[in-house]
């Protein structure tokens, strides 16, 4: 019976699809890297900001106008807060149920700029059972800097003024319901740091910094697949060319 050859343009397509593939992992392997590299610099930067010395906050005004990062920089302002305006963003902290208190801070310029005075829980909401810590007279608060979301985050339901609950963190709709005029509002907020707050409430300090860095993970994976194809085609062509070898 005749020995049936395998077609050679098929065997030179089989070998580039192999070649083909094999470069594809290294590349996404290579770009896991790359990005890992990226990730471990943000962080460091991030850790570096979060750290530093809080700035005046016409410094993070300038860089704000100019296109510049102004995520996790400590910053200080100085002003009159306005309590009756507070806006409650609905969160979890530390597992239970709760709101953040983002309070207009009134500049002695007349300007205004929203503090996230931190957490309280549900059954706190309502400003008269926290009157103590509802702050009077001029007050500076340090903290960090938070850039002011464009667009509502995919799947998040829309903010229920009425009840003044804010699912998302849309600052001109924050202003906008307490009646601040938009053009007075700076387009950033504040998290207030841990200092503390009579009776405790609000809790400050609620700044959550969670980067996921799994990018060496997928790395390996991409570079592990990139090996495992390679083996086998290295075993394969071991076998066709020695076909009497003993097999394991």
């Amino acid at each position: 019976m005749p020995v049936r050859r395998a077609n050679p343009l098929w065997q030179i397509a089989k070998a580039l699809l192999l070649l083909v593939a094999f470069v594809i992992l290294i590349g996404l392997g290579t770009w896991q890297v790359e990005r890992l590299q990226w990730k471990e610099g943000l962080l460091a930067d991030i850790a570096a900001r979060k750290d530093a010395p809080a700035i005046p906050l016409s410094a993070i005004e300038t860089m704000a106008a100019s296109g510049g990062d102004i995520e996790y920089r400590v910053v200080t302002a100085t002003g009159h807060y306005l309590n009756d305006k507070e806006r409650h963003f609905l969160v979890t902290h530390d597992g239970d149920p709760g709101y953040h208190i983002y309070t207009p801070l009134q500049l002695n310029d007349g300007r205004f700029i929203f503090v996230n005075r931190g957490f309280v829980p549900t059954e706190a909401k309502d400003p008269e059972k926290r009157k103590q810590g509802e702050l009077t007279g001029e007050q500076t608060v340090i903290g960090l800097a938070r850039a002011k979301l464009v667009d509502r985050p995919d799947g998040m339901p829309d903010n229920d003024l009425g009840k003044n609950i804010f699912f998302w963190k849309d600052l001109d709709a924050m202003a906008s319901s307490v009646g601040l005029p938009k053009d007075k509002v700076l387009p950033f907020f504040i998290d207030a740091d841990r200092t503390p707050n009579p009776a405790g409430l609000p809790i400050g300090g609620v700044t959550i910094i969670d980067l996921p860095n799994n990018h060496l993970q997928y790395a390996v994976t991409w570079y592990g697949l990139a090996a495992a194809l390679a083996a086998i085609v290295a075993i394969s062509w071991w076998r066709k060319h020695h076909p009497d070898a003993p097999r394991q």
